[in-house]
Formats: C-alpha cells, structure tokens, sequence
C-alpha cells in the first residue's frame, strides 16, 4: 500500500519561491505532482519515473519549477520558481506502482494535498 505525506506549501507573492515535500512508502513505479485549482480544474505538474529517472514538467511550469529526488528517503521536493498568481491550487503529491498507469501518466496513489495561494 502506497502512501504519500506531502508538507510545505503557503502563499507568497508573485515572483517568490516556494518548496514543496512529499515522503512515499510502499513500491512506486512513478511519483509526481499535481494540482487542482477551480479555474483549471486537476492539472498534472510534473512526473518522476523512479527506475529510469525520467521526468517530464507540464508546458506550464517548465523551465520555473523543478524536482529533487531523495531516494534513501524516498522523497521528491517539488521548488517552485518565479510564482505566478495561475500558479494557485491545492498540489497534490501523487504516485502509481503501475507501469501501466505510469506510462499513460495516470496514478492511483494520492497525498491530503496542500494549499499554494500567489498573490500579484
């Protein structure tokens, strides 16, 4: 069984950074983050593969946000750079330990979520 703790988060104004954590246990095949926001709707932000290292960033945050993978504690941090007031939403830290799901970026595995408010 998969489980995901995510901390981090808060509201900041536009242009300031913020980081982001997530510790899983059980197998993960891939491990990200999304969010969702009333706008938007659920968007998915970046996907870690953990056996291969591959990561793929949305059109929207690449190039502003990046990912730092711990493994021996099992954790990806999401930094988030150069904060727009889009960029508010509930993230969501989220994993699969389907190769399947994984691969169509698809995962059943979610965190409680936590609150990013940018303000211009």
């Amino acid at each position: 069984q998969v489980r995901l703790v995510e901390s981090g988060g808060g509201s900041v104004q536009a242009g300031a950074s913020l980081r982001l954590s997530c510790r899983a246990s059980g197998d993960i095949h891939c491990i990200g983050w999304s969010r969702e926001s009333p706008a938007k709707g659920r968007e998915r932000v970046v996907t870690f593969w953990i056996g291969t290292g591959t990561t793929i960033y949305s059109d929207s945050v690449r190039g502003r946000f990046t990912i730092s993978r711990d493994n021996a504690k099992n954790s990806l941090d999401l930094l988030m750079n150069s904060l727009k007031p889009e960029d508010t939403a509930i993230y969501y830290c989220a994993a699969s330990g389907s190769p399947s799901l994984c691969h169509t970026l698809r995962y059943d595995s979610w965190g409680q979520g936590t609150q990013v408010t940018v303000s211009s």
